[in-house]
């Protein structure tokens, strides 16, 4: 199975961006998504960003990823 995750564009140089996820910031490729902007959210896979979401969407995945890490440790 393969997992992709919504991560905040934080900085641009040509075709390479600054990612964090998580608040672990890492390098990923934009060459499938150069309409990327800073502060966009992408879905990240494989040090690609495959799609663009909105702040709305990525915010939310990402709030339901943590909210699943919770349940996985036995929090509530």
């Amino acid at each position: 199975m393969c997992v992709a995750v919504p991560a905040l564009v934080k900085s641009i140089e040509g075709s390479l961006a600054r990612v964090e996820i998580g608040g672990i910031v890492r390098e990923v490729s934009l060459r499938l998504t150069p309409e990327a902007r800073v502060g966009d959210y992408v879905i990240v896979h494989t040090g690609y960003a495959i799609n663009v979401l909105d702040q709305a969407e990525g915010e939310e995945t990402l709030r339901l990823f943590e909210e699943i890490a919770r349940m996985a440790d036995g929090e509530r």
